[in-house]
């Protein structure tokens, strides 16, 4: 059984006169959008927050804007070839299984990551990048990489890459198969 819901432009009583009915559509349309855009957009920020906070609140603010910087580099690369298997936008890069631990299920740190108070200075700090990383003025510290990990572990993707940066206890890599 399909669900009709009333579209908000559609409620009103009286209908407006011609000449002002396509202007108040096309108003209120555009409002509606706008509202849905700054929906996704929080959730977009609050995502990436707690992406940077679950992967480098130790890390200190340059850290954090590090994984940040990873994040958008993902979604810059999907976007140059119309999608990626890591995800096209901040919400799928950042919570596709298996790259940031952080959202893994069985990763310690996922418990606490959707638990997370506002309050916490970790987590504020974290918003104020996403929010930063998110407007475009920030900039990237890692030489646009794309992956990243702990110094001390050795992924196989790391076996034949060099790192584009070292910042913190994270080594930062753009590899071949991004370039």
């Amino acid at each position: 059984m399909r669900l009709l819901i009333p579209l908000p432009w559609r409620r009103a009583k009286e209908p407006a006169p011609a000449k002002q009915t396509a202007g108040l559509f096309a108003n209120e349309r555009s409002e509606i959008n706008k509202t849905e855009r700054d929906f996704h957009r929080e959730l977009e920020i609050d995502t990436l927050a707690r992406t940077i906070w679950g992967e480098a609140r130790g890390e200190g603010n340059i850290g954090m804007q590090a994984v940040a910087a990873v994040v958008l580099n993902r979604v810059e690369h999907a976007e140059k070839r119309s999608g990626f298997w890591w995800g096209n936008d901040v919400i799928a890069v950042c919570q596709k299984p298996y790259q940031f631990s952080c959202w893994n299920k069985n990763d310690p740190n996922y418990k606490k990551l959707l638990e997370i108070d506002p309050r916490d200075l970790h987590f504020a700090t974290a918003m104020r990048i996403a929010r930063r990383a998110l407007s475009g003025v920030m900039d990237d510290p890692t030489g646009h990489a794309t992956h990243y990990h702990a110094q001390g572990i050795n992924p196989s993707w790391a076996e034949d890459e060099k790192p584009t940066a070292a910042i913190g206890r994270h080594l930062f890599y753009r590899p071949k198969e991004v370039k």
